[in-house]
């Protein structure tokens, strides 16, 4: 005999089964929006990882008396203010710096600048460039920095926007443990050796500096057309490398170049370049500072 299924018994079936899809959609839906929780904490987390990637940066300005070229340097007066201060003032506006500190091995230079509010961190005579000298400053210091940035104290009108370009740099970069500037080369300071020169790869990362003209063509005159590019006084550092840096030993280019960054080249290490608009107006021997002046005058600078 025949057995079928009565209405009451037909309608619960299928209202189990309704009862059962719309469990699963429940599930699913409460799957996919878990996995979208998780991924959105996922970018969150991500992103916070990322915007304190090397996020905490110290200024440093290595300063020394005796200079070969030019002694007594950064006590010189420009338009009544020592060179010093004004390369402290102007790093004081760049927005990346946490903090801003004088690194010397002479006791007035030291007095000058803790006299106009500088922080002052004294070194050894021993430090054979500026590079170590900041090394040697970070260890010194109390809180604990990402970044260094090595700002030459010869750099009187140096724009805060270049230091803060540097040290963007070298936080978007991971690969690389120092950050620098180029500008355009004047075709009158192609053979200057105090006016140093760069080259630099298609991504952006330094290929070579040198004294002499780079690149230098088979004519052996300067190409009034080519761009070639200046290296201007301020470099960046990640810390983790600025304190392994002066147990590298100098390497052949750096002493005959004598010029510091070679040495993180010629060890392998990856340099990134910005190139900015800046007029290069670094203090190398004392005919500078009336040029610095005159600048200085035509651009109603105090």
């Amino acid at each position: 005999m025949a057995i079928s299924s009565s209405p009451s018994s037909s309608s619960s079936s299928s209202s189990s089964v309704a009862s059962s899809n719309n469990s699963k959609a429940w599930i699913i839906h409460g799957i996919v929006i878990g996995v979208s929780i998780a991924a959105a904490a996922g970018a969150h987390a991500y992103l916070r990882r990322f915007n304190k990637f090397r996020s905490r940066v110290v200024g440093i300005i290595p300063a020394r008396f005796a200079s070969s070229r030019f002694s007594g340097k950064p006590l010189v007066q420009i338009l009544g203010k020592p060179m010093i201060q004004r390369t402290w003032e102007r790093a004081k506006l760049a927005a990346s710096l946490d903090h801003v500190v004088v690194a010397t091995d002479d006791d007035k230079i030291a007095d000058c600048c803790r006299n106009f509010g500088a922080d002052v961190i004294m070194t050894s005579e021993s430090c054979r460039n500026g590079t170590e000298r900041c090394s040697e400053a970070l260890q010194k210091l109390g809180k604990k920095y990402d970044i260094v940035v090595n700002i030459q104290g010869d750099e009187p009108l140096i724009e805060p926007e270049i230091i803060d370009g540097v040290v963007k740099a070298l936080q978007a970069a991971p690969d690389a443990v120092f950050s620098t500037a180029v500008t355009s080369l004047k075709p009158e300071d192609a053979l200057d050796p105090n006016r140093v020169k760069c080259v630099v790869d298609n991504h952006g990362y330094a290929i070579y500096f040198s004294r002499g003209l780079i690149p230098f063509n088979k004519s052996g005159k300067v190409n009034q057309e080519f761009p070639y590019l200046l290296h201007l006084g301020i470099q960046s550092y990640d810390t983790k490398f600025l304190k392994i840096y002066p147990d590298l030993q100098p390497t052949p280019y750096q002493l005959e170049e004598d010029l510091e960054q070679l040495k993180v080249l010629e060890n392998g290490y990856k340099m990134k370049v910005i190139k900015v608009n800046h007029e290069a107006h670094g203090v190398d021997t004392p005919e500078d500072v009336g040029k610095i002046e005159a600048l200085m005058h035509e651009r109603n600078l105090s």
